[in-house]
């Protein structure tokens, strides 16, 4: 063999062996890690059992869970893809930290790769040796020029090894990841009821303040031309024409709020329509942008009700707090269902804490099981992307 040239296809695998190695590098520190973590298993073992010892224990799966991340992560870096996480949150008192510590899932998935680990994890520091092993310096005969063909392809093996029983051991049993629907299904049917309750006050208000009142007004303004008719019918006339106004008025009233409940326009135009004219009127100067909404296809109409609130609330942010006159909204079809997202160049800073508009629009979108992220840094932009599941 010439001793001027490297080996053929020695390239390609001294790089792939050069990732393999990286992984495995970062395998050995995780498992090197793991073991002294066993000192920390056992005080919170004693301390549990001990009973007074037991706040040690959410802690503990705390950072157990801290440590099956980032053996998820650097898998899901050598594999290309991810291992979801399926936790119960550690929240509440010490008792009921214990208690969610104990019975949730993915603790026991943890512990088992964990415990699996402490078996195999020792192997990645026993084969990284082998790699300068395998090395030739090119020019130079060792009597090794037959090792890479062997050692590098193997390093690779080892490190594909490690990633397939790490995504076997780390993956969410069915039980975990139902334990995590349930718990996610929880907190969107208490945002749901929290989102109707708020809609039901606040129709409750306008029926009481406003259409409420003018009924109340008009039934006056009747029973007293009633009285006038005979007596003085210019009178009793001009009570009419007050009552007809007040009659009038009230419509507007009921109509307002039948739009809070389910916008007639969105019956009428469908939503790309709807949310052409909400930016005809918003005060501002809208760019809206539809990508697959021109063929006729709805969504149905609770999603379209969720996407027009959205952009309603939006844009009333825009006008009361964002200091612009513009902003944009985009409407599009993907793969799950509806894309909604509304974009100013405004001042930003915008807080859920300090309102109920952004989290009035998280809460009735999360009632759909739809996704809600909003963007904004002090100084803009603001923007606010909501993905609604559906079926087209």
């Amino acid at each position: 063999m010439p001793s001027g040239g490297p080996l053929p296809g020695f390239g390609p695998a001294l790089r792939q062996a050069g990732r393999a190695t990286v992984r495995l590098v970062l395998a050995a520190a995780t498992a090197f890690g793991s073991y002294l973590f066993i000192t920390v298993l056992l005080l919170t073992a004693i301390g549990t059992v001990a009973v007074a010892g037991a706040f040690l224990l959410p802690e503990t799966v705390l950072l157990i869970r801290r440590i099956a991340g980032a053996k998820r992560q650097q898998t899901a870096v050598w594999t290309g893809r991810e291992i979801p996480e399926a936790y119960r949150p550690l929240t509440g008192t010490v008792r009921e930290r214990v208690r969610t510590a104990v019975r949730d899932p993915g603790t026991f998935t943890d512990l088992r790769w964990m415990a699996a680990y402490y078996l195999y994890g020792w192997l990645p520091v026993l084969m990284v040796p082998l790699w300068p092993a395998g090395l030739v310096v090119d020019g130079v005969r060792c009597g090794l020029l037959r090792r890479p063909a062997v050692v590098l392809p193997l390093i690779g093996r080892l490190a594909d090894l490690d990633a397939a029983w790490s995504t076997a051991l780390l993956t969410p049993s069915p039980k975990a990841r139902l334990a995590e629907r349930v718990e996610e299904l929880t907190e969107t049917r208490a945002d749901a009821i929290a989102a109707h309750g708020a809609e039901l006050r606040r129709i409750e208000r306008d029926l009481h303040d406003g259409t409420q009142a003018r009924l109340v007004s008009l039934s006056m303004r009747i029973g007293l031309a009633r009285r006038a008719y005979d007596t003085d019918p210019e009178a009793a006339r001009s009570m009419l024409s007050q009552a007809q106004d007040l009659a009038e008025e009230a419509l507007t009233e009921l109509r307002h709020v039948v739009r809070g409940v389910h916008p007639p326009i969105l019956t009428d135009r469908g939503l790309a329509g709807a949310v052409r004219a909400l930016a005809a009127s918003s005060g501002l100067e809208v760019a809206v942008h539809l990508d697959g909404l021109t063929d006729g296809s709805r969504a149905p109409a609770a999603v379209e009700a969720a996407a027009y609130y959205v952009v309603a609330e939006a844009l009333t942010n825009v006008a009361k707090y964002g200091g612009v006159a513009e902003a944009g909204v985009r409407l599009a079809r993907v793969p799950r269902g509806l894309l909604v997202l509304v974009r100013d160049e405004g001042q930003g800073g915008a807080d859920e804490s300090r309102g109920t508009g952004l989290l009035g629009i998280r809460r009735r979108v999360a009632a759909l099981d739809g996704t809600t992220t909003v963007t904004s840094p002090p100084g803009g932009p603001t923007v606010i992307e909501v993905e609604l599941p559906c079926v087209w």
